[in-house]
């Protein structure tokens, strides 16, 4: 009787396996890493082999389909790019891998909840300094997919260092670019940081690399 029923449970283990191959471990750290509105969903791999394949779902915090996402499905690539399914800065996100072997399959791995307005950082405007009889001249570029997607939510702060270390800040709105600096002392150095901010979202990026010019 105990033979039949080792016989009856390894069949039964048998034909579990036959029916669902072992599954692959699922990838890592799935996160989404999110610069200016670009937003990049990151995972490491469940093991080292070069073969794998990896499935890319999203959906919306609170509804219940998964969709796949174009372009990252079968991909080798340990990210995919997810900004233009989670460009509405109101809701939040899930995303989910799987890896995908010759035979076998993973569970999903699951990120974090994610949202574009919360959680993406933002970077800092770029200086470039000039002088004229007035003085110094600022010109003020910023971050190509802020100047795009947020334009006129855009605003500046610029940090004019004097050579004592004392800091003046002036507040620069979204449509202005260029920026004169009068009534400086002759013959002396100035340097310039700036800041990039998004009122609407209370987000600040940090301050610019310092950049430094000497006034006429």
């Amino acid at each position: 009787m105990s033979g039949l029923l080792l016989r009856a449970v390894l069949l039964g283990k048998l034909a579990i396996f036959l029916v669902f191959p072992e599954l692959l471990a699922p990838p890592a750290q799935v996160k989404f890493d999110s610069m200016d509105y670009r937003n990049i969903l990151h995972w490491t791999p469940s093991n080292r082999s070069s073969s794998l394949q990896y499935n890319v779902q999203w959906k919306i915090y609170g509804e219940s389909e998964w969709l796949n996402v174009d372009g990252c499905q079968g991909t080798q690539k340990l990210q995919c790019d997810l900004s233009s399914v989670t460009s509405d800065t109101r809701e939040w996100y899930y995303a989910r891998v799987s890896a995908v072997g010759t035979s076998s399959m993973s569970a999903w791995a699951l990120s974090p909840r994610f949202s574009p307005r919360w959680n993406t950082k933002i970077s800092p405007p770029t200086l470039r300094l000039s002088s004229n009889k007035q003085g110094i001249v600022v010109h003020v570029k910023p971050p190509r997919v802020l100047a795009r997607k947020m334009r006129s939510n855009l605003h500046y702060k610029i940090y004019v260092i004097r050579p004592s270390g004392e800091e003046e800040v002036i507040h620069m709105d979204c449509c202005s670019n260029k920026l004169t600096l009068t009534k400086l002392n002759h013959k002396t150095k100035y340097c310039l940081q700036a800041q990039t901010g998004i009122l609407l979202h209370a987000k600040s990026s940090a301050r610019s690399p310092v950049a430094c010019i000497t006034a006429p």
